[in-house]
């Protein structure tokens, strides 16, 4: 993969952390990304909502963002206050990606997941940058920036899955904005699947599972 340049890397030192099966034995991997003040904790606990049966194929890698967050200010604000942090926390994603290839796993078999600020995160650097992954999964999450300006967003995603599930209320993320979002991705050639789900609060739901525990399943099965 190619190193992007970053101006400052802010998140450089932080711990990729590890659970699940190691990459050296795992059939698939998931590269999970937190939110907003939270850690890789979280997101291995959402991951033991996938069930039992993925801890010895399925291995989980997920980097902690400097003081928790990933880029300090709204991911709809104007994307220059958001630096250096954001192309930080985007070469942070790369090297997680480098981790999981370097260990075993090939990008075809790796899932690129997030929630929140994490999801905006995945999003960012799916269309930015293309890997040729498995699937990207946004849980709560939308392209960043007060606008999206195509010309920003070059990658030729030939039918990657990526998946947008979001409530039609949710408080830190607008509707409209997963809505473009996942116009955009269909612009670059992206196999999209929108959830939206009514009431829901800032959150994850079981549909959400469901629908990674299925991805999981054929990315395993296909082995």
């Amino acid at each position: 993969m190619t190193n992007y340049p970053i101006h400052d890397n802010i998140h450089g030192t932080t711990p990729i952390r590890t659970a699940g099966a190691p990459l050296d034995k795992a059939r698939a991997a998931v590269v999970m990304m937190h939110g907003r003040g939270t850690s890789a904790d979280d997101m291995f606990g959402l991951a033991s909502a996938f069930g039992p049966t993925f801890d010895q194929t399925v291995a989980y890698v997920a980097p902690d963002a400097a003081r928790g967050q990933w880029y300090p200010y709204r991911f709809m604000d104007v994307t220059d206050p958001n630096e250096p942090y954001l192309i930080s926390a985007l070469n942070k994603v790369h090297a997680a990606l480098d981790m999981v290839a370097s260990g075993g796993v090939p990008l075809a078999r790796t899932v690129i997941l997030g929630f929140s600020q994490g999801a905006c995160l995945t999003l960012e650097y799916t269309a930015r940058y293309a890997p040729q992954c498995a699937a990207a999964i946004a849980l709560s999450g939308g392209l960043i920036g007060k606008s999206l300006d195509p010309a920003r967003y070059q990658a030729k995603l030939a039918g990657v899955p990526v998946f947008l599930g979001c409530s039609d209320v949710d408080f830190h993320i607008p509707l409209m904005r997963v809505q473009a979002s996942s116009a955009l991705f269909r612009t670059l050639g992206a196999t999209v699947t929108e959830r939206i789900y009514p009431g829901m609060g800032h959150t994850t739901n079981r549909d959400e599972v469901e629908f990674i525990r299925g991805t999981l399943s054929a990315i395993v099965s296909s082995v």
